[in-house]
């Protein structure tokens, strides 16, 4: 009997798929089955049904998985944020290793590739450096608060409920940024609560307050507070800004990023410093970069230096090489391999992530990188050297079709591909089969208690 929309269903769940929900099957066809985990027996409803596919969710837990542990934090399974607190952490990078190499097997139909087992995160609580929290006029209430009907449904500060762009849960506390960053919060959120000025509404698209973002630099212990509103009100915003420097000597730099667009992106359409610095430092290996609100940079500290030492060992400089660099960003991977190459070039598309890598060069004493500014396809074709070695960083999406035809066409002996998604490092793989070989895979994880991997790909011209 086919499964239909709305039908209840007692489901084994056996695996995991890439995108963290549970598999199970029935009479064959595959069911997903969020906030799941491979062992558990639930009562489900089936919410979407395809030719080859069924969604559902849970309706209870008949049999829980003895692969189960307690999550740490209340808020695991509604914020969205870290939907794998209740895998233990051993077990959540071995299906993080296994999603990779099911990857590569399945859509670049390549068999046999050393894929290692994923680097843990050295901090799997407390490794974020950069959190952002929506303002909204009603917050989405927890299951436990439902039953109250006394509750205050008005503010929230916080994160959003998965696939919503208007519900916002009020966290009171957040388990995977630092602790002070709790302490910041809970300060900024009673200073709006009693603010005259209105919050935001995600629907009306009405009032003042929107957005806190807190970064923090690993290495200083020091924090930047950007608080994101939709006008600018320097005699609301700067007594805040006076408190929390008052109250935390960490905090070394507050700024007011202002943005009227209804775009829910907590970036401002101008930036006003406050107090402190306009910028923190943080430090990756013997390189220091410097960090203003809206400029990227790994969000896991630590992570990214273990990512990037494997990166560093793939390529295998000799001092020799000219390095090209793909998507090169304020320039963090040329930085850290200056000092074992001839030069490195980088190409990226954003223009103030060009003006921070240059930056980040002077700033370091590094002379031997250079950064092109333009799309890399059109970049490419007119080099005039070709590379002996070449790393590669795409956005999730991966690489464009004609880039991946530019890079054959320049066919470096060495490409060292690091990804954030294995979906596309497969289908990228793809492409390159048949004129590169990879050498192994390395997955490292950025980010604990969440389906996501990073992982490193080294690849040999199969012809030397």
């Amino acid at each position: 009997m086919g499964l239909k929309k709305g039908q209840g269903i007692e489901l084994s769940i056996t695996d995991i798929a890439f995108g963290g929900k549970g598999i199970a099957r029935h009479e064959g066809l595959a069911v997903f089955v969020d906030k799941t985990v491979p062992g558990d027996r639930v009562s489900a409803l089936i919410t979407r049904k395809k030719k080859n596919y069924a969604e559902a969710r849970v309706v209870d837990i008949l049999e829980p998985s003895p692969l189960r542990v307690p999550p740490r934090c209340r808020y695991s399974g509604y914020c969205g944020g870290c939907k794998w607190q209740f895998l233990e952490y051993d077990r959540q990078l071995e299906y993080k290793t296994a999603h990779v190499r099911e990857s590569i097997e399945h859509i670049a139909l390549i068999h046999g590739v050393t894929v290692h087992p994923a680097i843990p995160s050295p901090l799997i609580f407390g490794y974020r450096n950069k959190m952002e929290f929506s303002c909204s006029d009603q917050r989405w209430l927890m299951p436990e608060e439902l039953a109250n009907k006394d509750i205050e449904k008005g503010f929230g500060i916080g994160l959003h409920a998965p696939g919503t762009f208007s519900k916002v849960i009020d966290i009171e506390s957040c388990d995977i940024q630092p602790a002070l960053g709790n302490r910041i919060l809970g300060d900024v959120r009673r200073y709006i609560a009693q603010s005259s000025e209105p919050v935001y509404g995600l629907k009306s698209h009405e009032g003042f307050w929107r957005f806190l973002m807190l970064r923090h630099s690993a290495s200083r212990d020091a924090w930047m507070v950007n608080i994101i509103t939709s006008s600018l009100k320097k005699d609301v915003v700067m007594p805040l800004a006076e408190q929390l420097t008052a109250d935390y000597p960490q905090i070394v730099s507050v700024v007011n990023n202002i943005t009227a667009r209804k775009a829910g992106i907590a970036v401002g359409e101008y930036e006003v410093h406050l107090a402190g610095d306009d910028h923190i430092s943080d430090k990756l290996g013997a390189y220091e970069f410097k960090i203003s609100a809206n400029s990227f940079f790994q969000t896991n500290t630590k992570g990214a230096e273990a990512l990037y030492a494997v990166v560093e060992a793939y390529a295998g400089l000799t001092g020799n090489e000219q390095v090209l660099d793909l998507y090169s960003g304020t320039g963090t991977i040329p930085i850290l391999l200056s000092a074992s190459a001839r030069e490195i070039i980088g190409i990226e598309i954003v223009e103030s992530a060009v003006s921070d890598a240059r930056k980040n060069c002077l700033d370091n004493g590094v002379h031997n990188c250079r950064f092109i500014l333009g799309d890399i396809k059109d970049v490419l074709p007119g080099l005039d050297h070709k590379p002996e070695v070449m790393i590669i960083d795409p956005p999730r999406s991966g690489m464009h079709k004609d880039v991946v035809a530019a890079v054959l066409t320049l066919a470096p002996r060495r490409l060292v591909y690091v990804s954030c998604n294995p979906a596309t490092l497969a289908r990228d793989m793809g492409l390159f089969k048949d004129v590169y070989r990879i050498v192994e895979v390395q997955p490292v994880d950025m980010f604990p208690h969440t389906y996501h991997i990073e992982s490193v790909a080294l690849l040999e011209r199969k012809d030397g």
